[in-house]
């Protein structure tokens, strides 16, 4: 099968990282371990990322219907991912990464929002990969703020426009080449729906903390062997006909 990465060099993965809980809890140690081996797994991953031909990774961190969870381990991962946020500026920097966080910003606490403005400032010239990590995301709920922006015709680019302005992004919602998920589940759980219209999807059992560099090579070499048609024949169209194929 021929793969589309001839007419697209670089492209967009996204990944659900799924499994710290039940990661943890299988080694006997808190959910907060699990997410702190997450942390280190999502590090692994920005950083293998480039070398692989991805120039844009999004990562689905903390989900709107997250805030349902028991407010110590919400408090707790906000906590982490302000860590995060304040420990990496300087290496995303220096690899020339450049961070953009999407979701909704009103509903995080005050430092973790500040933190995101600084990393984000501090890495705006970035021409590497560009990391962008999902905090308090909602695809639906995105889908459905475009859609109140709406009062006269509207094209799909503009849509989309709007789209990323609900997220607090800056550029037009990009579409998702490869989605990954871990951990075993196989939905997209609210995650960029509307980018994930033509995303070839990838399922692994392996939670997340132990997802690694080669499981990411492995998922790359995967799509490229994956012939993309977009609703078109492909390769289809250059086999000869046979009467009543």
């Amino acid at each position: 099968m021929q793969s589309t990465l001839g007419r697209k060099a670089s492209f967009h993965v996204a990944i659900i990282m799924d499994g710290n809980g039940r990661w943890a809890a299988r080694r006997g140690l808190s959910r907060l371990a699990g997410h702190r081996a997450g942390v280190e797994t999502a590090r692994r991953i920005a950083e293998a990322a480039p070398d692989l031909g991805i120039s844009k990774l999004t990562l689905f961190a903390f989900s709107s219907d997250n805030w349902r969870r028991p407010p110590s381990e919400v408090d707790a991962l906000m906590a982490l991912l302000r860590t995060y946020l304040a420990t990496e500026v300087e290496r995303l920097v220096d690899s020339r990464a450049r961070l953009t966080v999407i979701g909704r910003r009103d509903r995080l606490p005050e430092n973790l929002a500040r933190e995101i403005t600084r990393a984000e400032k501090a890495t705006a010239n970035g021409d590497g990969l560009n990391l962008r990590i999902a905090i308090d995301y909602s695809a639906r709920a995105a889908i459905a703020q475009a859609a109140i922006c709406l009062a006269l015709p509207i094209s799909m680019e503009s849509f989309a426009r709007l789209i990323t302005q609900a997220n607090d992004d800056d550029a037009s919602a990009p579409d998702v080449d490869l989605l990954i998920r871990s951990g075993g589940e196989k939905r997209l759980s609210d995650f960029l729906l509307w980018e994930c219209a033509y995303a070839e999807l990838l399922f692994t059992d392996k939670m997340w903390p132990e997802f690694g560099a080669d499981d990411l090579r492995s998922a790359v070499r995967d799509f490229r062997g994956r012939e993309r048609r977009f609703g078109g024949l492909g390769d289809i169209a250059a086999q000869p006909h046979i009467a009543g194929a």
